[in-house]
């Protein structure tokens, strides 16, 4: 009995986390369809420095997700 509310208690914490990940995704993913809120007359190396360093922190996710880079096997 223990061990299923153990597990259920870790489904429950499982099914969170991800619609956390769900709801950064869609902002991010809504944030990107409006060019980061930059209009492209606008455009200077700082914008290209914030989406550099946002690059590289989805990078090191998406290498830790898909075991790759220096989370590869």
């Amino acid at each position: 009995m223990t061990n299923r509310c153990n597990t259920d208690k870790a489904l429950d914490a499982f099914i969170a986390a991800k619609a956390e990940i769900d709801v950064m995704l869609e902002r991010l993913t809504a944030l990107s369809d409006d060019h980061f809120e930059t209009h492209p007359d606008e455009v200077h190396w700082g914008h290209v420095g914030t989406l550099k360093h946002y690059a590289g922190l989805l990078r090191q996710v998406t290498d830790s997700a898909f075991k790759e880079g220096e989370h590869a096997a």
